[in-house]
């Protein structure tokens, strides 16, 4: 019965790809967050994975026929979406722990979905908004259950709270903005590593010039070689593959839909902070992350 069949929803599962990478780089980063500072952790990656990207797209010969004023967009998304939106992302899970920044982070899936429809004219259905508003429900109540006594590092907030959470709101922001401004030129089909490249190495190059300036945070003076070790892997896993997932994703659906499936890693973080700290997430925890599932639903079958 080949007329019924329904094509495999790539672009979406990419998202969700995106939110598992989110998710798990979120989860290993605050400890190195905390030893470099949000600033100079977020120098280190993106130079990092800017050399990577670089090797991928010279080897493949990807870099061919650009379109500069393409390349400027992509430029101007990357130094609003991962300079802005992910320092201030990693300086708020620094501060509250990594599943409090993330549902924090995950309002950037309503902020891009309204953003959407009033620059980009994507017009979305009710059963879209529907989905939309049930899963940002659901990621908000998978992290309202706090942990009991006896709460494990990850936990413990770093100064006030109020702090933290207008970081991961500025977080959030910037990257709803970096998106809406990346998917014009995403859906005319430019290489994901190419974009990724153009996106990581535009923010890499100003955060490196930032950091060369008086004003500029102070590097620790002693910086542990585990801090460093887990830099690189979550430079790999968030912005190499998971980045790229997401630039993939933005071609295909859109950024609404993408950023709330993206949004979902504070509730794939649940079962990854159970088995990374040994505490059983809340039930009201779980009763979130079977809202978001049944919002993903109405997502999937739109």
């Amino acid at each position: 019965m080949k007329g019924f069949a329904m094509p495999l929803p790539l672009h979406e599962l990419a998202a969700l790809g995106t939110a598992t990478c989110w998710a798990t780089t979120g989860l290993i980063s605050a400890d190195a967050v905390r030893a470099l500072g949000a600033f100079h952790f977020n120098v280190i990656r993106q130079l990092f994975v800017s050399a990577i990207l670089a090797v991928i797209v010279l080897a493949a010969g990807l870099w061919v026929g650009m379109d500069w004023p393409a390349v400027a967009v992509l430029a101007a998304s990357g130094i609003i979406g991962i300079l802005v939106g992910d320092t201030f992302n990693f300086a708020a899970i620094g501060r509250i722990g990594p599943r409090r920044a993330a549902a924090i982070f995950a309002l950037n899936a309503p902020m891009a979905a309204v953003m959407g429809w009033a620059f980009l004219g994507e017009a979305l259905g009710l059963q879209a908004w529907l989905g939309i508003a049930v899963t940002v429900a659901g990621v908000a109540l998978a992290i309202l259950g706090r942990p009991g006594v006896n709460a494990h590092r990850l936990e413990a907030l770093q100064g006030t709270i109020l702090i933290g959470v207008i970081f991961g709101l500025m977080g959030g922001f910037g990257q709803a903005v970096g998106s809406l401004i990346a998917r014009p030129v995403m859906t005319a089909g430019l290489n994901p590593y190419v974009a990724s490249l153009i996106r990581v190495g535009a923010s890499g190059l100003t955060m490196g010039i930032m950091a060369a300036l008086p004003f500029a945070p102070a590097m620790p003076r002693r910086v542990s070689r585990g801090a460093l070790i887990l830099t690189a892997i979550t430079a790999i896993i968030g912005l190499l593959i998971g980045m790229t997932l997401f630039l993939y994703a933005l071609q295909g659906s859109k950024t609404g839909i993408i950023a709330t499936l993206s949004a979902t890693s504070p509730v794939i973080i649940l079962p990854l902070m159970w088995w990374r700290t040994g505490q059983r997430p809340s039930a009201l925890s779980f009763c979130g992350a079977a809202l978001a599932v049944m919002g993903l639903a109405l997502i999937f079958t739109r």
